[in-house]
């Protein structure tokens, strides 16, 4: 989610007692591809307590200077952190999963505990419960904190304190202290061990992002022995701003494919990495294609709540010129001095940069932009997470030195220099995916206004590739998620598809993991999205697909349901707990139980 807070751990003891233990029992495995690289994981038996079923976490070193082959002037170690979790069914036969959240600089690891993986937190922040609808029921899923200092990924290891009443990490301070000394915490003190929140020490665009994602896979498919499997597929599913992660490193590794194949790289020991399908989830994909959908999206939607008025509508209608010429000359800047999009040019970030002041969004008042049938303060997905993994157990089990961010402002704030969301590329990337076989699916909730269905739409049938006027003429058909329930709509031809997801926010399988689950087990099976029946695969002398139905999803009409009220969570305070909650802390007169404050 694209906000700028560090949601960190709240320590209760002293700050000797607090640093992630030393990681211990870890195997650590030299690469064979990417001098100096290696891998470390352990088997942390958290999460996915399916008898017989295996997980493997730890992370990918890249050291400096690993990227250079691609461009990428890289004077930094890059630590990534993953978590492997074989598949519940057949995990021999069974092909990869890669999964990515967005922000930038947010932890796939959300993924795991809160959408679509093995299991989720309890209110009591301690404990689990599996999910019946995770992905890895029949795929190898693989969850990765990139770029590096997101989530548990970072580039060195730094000491430090965090004032959790505000939403800047410019309070985190380094100060030269070492592990042991006793250092009394407070309710506004957090202190940890964190990635160093160097802005010259992550990466800087979504283009770069993907040139370390492809040799952090490099390792992993070459050198860790658990990720053998008879099917070679990898499909990427990334969700919010991974609607510029997922094209842009889905497309890198098919030229990747193709260099590789015509033995044009230098290092002869990459291999093809065999993509099968790019997935994105509530994905924010180009800003120039989407337009003002979020403000036609907050007046006029399936729920018939308007929350803005026309003026609201007609005052976007007559600023986007502007916003639009901004864009255009971003898309010129990056065409004619930064092609490669390396984010090393600052007169071209200044121009890209420079469109956010041209760009702007609705206001969504008193509810959510991520669930509009929620409050600002929402509740969902549950944040228990956090206070999970600030656990010393469930660090020694991850075998993780560094403590949990879930949006880490180094990542969030560099992109922005950049002007990274403005840039172009995404586009042409989902053309070249498409007119090259690799699948494209896209999935959105109805809910969600911060990447709203109407953009993701706009985009889907913006696509220049070869069966563009064939997908446009398709029709959306019922997503029947089983026999007894529709769970939303989905217009497909051959290998491209946008479904719509009936009552979801910005996190779709949050909201319907059932429908979100066939979804994804549908496109990894090659099988149309409306119903799982018919085979959508090209062979031979090729097939064709089409779904029927009506021309737009607007027909569709849902009710909102209640208002849910908010539960206030320590650990997030910024985005869950209201205004007056701060004084209250700070007097010692608010009533916290498993980090819950009443």
């Amino acid at each position: 989610m694209p906000f700028l807070c560090l949601l960190v751990l709240w320590l209760l003891n002293t700050v000797s007692a607090q640093y992630p233990p030393a990681p211990d029992g870890v195997t650590v495995l030299n690469s064979s591809v990417i001098t100096g690289a290696r891998i470390q994981y352990k088997e942390p038996g958290l999460c996915e307590t399916t008898p017989g079923v295996k997980s493997y976490s730890g992370y990918i070193k890249l050291p400096a200077g690993s990227l250079q082959d691609t461009g990428v002037s890289q004077n930094y170690d890059i630590n990534l952190f993953f978590w492997y979790f074989r598949a519940r069914k057949a995990p021999g036969s069974a092909p990869l999963g890669v999964w990515l959240t967005g922000g930038p600089g947010a932890s796939s690891t959300k993924g795991i505990f809160q959408e679509n993986g093995p299991c989720f937190v309890n209110a009591d922040s301690r404990s689990t419960r599996l999910n019946p609808w995770s992905w890895n029921r029949e795929v190898n899923m693989l969850y990765i904190d990139q770029p590096v200092q997101s989530g548990l990924s970072y580039d060195r290891l730094v000491n430090g304190t965090l004032d959790l009443f505000t939403d800047r990490l410019s309070r985190l301070s380094i100060p030269n202290f070492k592990r042991g000394k006793n250092v009394k915490q407070t309710t506004s003190m957090l202190v940890g061990t964190f990635p160093s929140n160097n802005y010259a020490t992550t990466t800087n665009t979504s283009a770069n992002a993907a040139k370390a994602l492809w040799h952090a896979m490099q390792v992993f498919l070459n050198d860790f022995p658990e990720s053998k499997s008879s099917d070679s597929r990898v499909s990427i599913w990334s969700e919010s701003y991974g609607g510029r992660y997922g094209p842009r490193s889905a497309a890198f590794f098919q030229r990747q494919n193709e260099k590789i194949q015509a033995g044009k790289l230098q290092n002869k020991a990459y291999k093809p990495i065999n993509l099968d399908a790019l997935g994105i989830v509530a994905g924010c994909v180009d800003k120039l294609t989407e337009g003002i959908s979020a403000t036609k999206y907050a007046y006029n939607n399936t729920f018939g709540l308007r929350i803005v008025n026309e003026a609201a509508v007609r005052q976007a209608e007559q600023g986007w010129p502007s916003c639009q010429s901004a864009l255009v000359r971003c898309k010129q800047a990056v065409e004619g001095s930064d092609p490669e999009n390396t984010g090393a040019n600052s007169q071209v970030n200044s121009v890209c940069m420079s469109a956010f002041q041209s760009c702007s969004g609705p206001r969504f008042g008193d509810r959510s932009a991520y669930d509009i049938a929620a409050p600002t303060q929402d509740p969902d997905p549950h944040p228990y997470m956090i206070g999970y993994l600030a656990r010393q157990d469930v660090q020694k089990a991850l075998g993780v030195p560094v403590n949990y961010t879930e949006v880490i402002e180094s990542v969030n704030q560099v992109f922005t220099k950049t002007g990274d969301m403005n840039r172009p590329g995404p586009m042409d990337d989902l053309a070249y995916l498409l007119d090259n076989g690799i699948k494209v699916h896209m999935m959105y909730g109805d809910r969600d206004g911060t990447c709203n269905w109407i953009g993701g739409e706009t985009v889907s049938l913006a696509i220049k590739h070869r069966e563009k006027s064939e997908f446009k003429s398709a029709g959306y058909g019922e997503l029947k998620t089983n026999s007894s329930y529709t769970g939303g709509s989905v217009r497909q031809h051959n290998g491209l598809s946008f479904a719509l997801v009936f009552q979801a926010g910005h996190s779709v399988p949050w909201y319907q993991p059932q429908t979100a689950y066939e979804v994804f087990r549908r496109a990894t099976s090659n099988l149309d999205i409306a119903t799982g029946t018919v085979p959508t695969a090209k062979s031979g002398g090729g097939s064709t697909y089409s779904s029927r139905g009506a021309p737009n999803a607007l027909g569709v009409s849902h009710v909102l349901p209640p208002m849910p009220k908010p539960t206030c969570y320590l650990l997030m305070l910024q985005a869950t707990c209201p205004s007056g909650i701060e004084a209250k802390l700070r007097l010692g007169q608010a009533l916290i139980k498993d980090y819950i404050v009443s």
